[in-house]
């Protein structure tokens, strides 16, 4: 084994998964900035509705992060779980908003805010894939 090899292996896979979540962080801001004015339009008082709003904006950054797995050539089972890290948060929130206990910006900032360890969780299941 070549010791003076690995760490240079080790520290490219890690500057790969960092870039790669990078990458997608961005395209699920792309998604966002996008798709709002398009939501605006065909649902003006989406506003209105805290739970659709919620479940709209992970929507949003879910399609601009899968477009750019694609463009990646991430398989689809990766871009389902990777889509799936953006609605757990508000799911896991949602019932806590309906029952009182949270406020609809709370909601909002909780699922921002989990959505990124749940991202991260997602791509260290599948590390091979995303550090390669």
């Amino acid at each position: 084994m070549n010791h003076t090899t690995e760490p240079k292996t080790r520290n490219r896979a890690v500057l790969h998964f960092v870039r790669h979540a990078v990458e997608m962080l961005v395209a699920m801001i792309a998604g966002m900035i996008v798709l709002e004015p398009v939501w605006s339009f065909a649902w003006p008082d989406l506003a209105k509705n805290v739970t659709a709003s919620a479940l709209v904006m992970a929507t949003n950054m879910s399609l601009g992060m899968s477009l750019w797995m694609r463009v990646r050539r991430h398989g689809w089972a990766s871009i389902a779980e990777m889509s799936a890290a953006m609605y757990v948060p508000y799911v896991i929130f949602l019932p806590f908003f309906w029952t009182g206990l949270v406020s609809g910006s709370t909601l909002m900032t909780a699922g921002h805010v989990l959505m990124v360890p749940a991202m991260l969780l997602a791509m260290l299941r599948r590390r091979a894939e995303y550090g390669a």
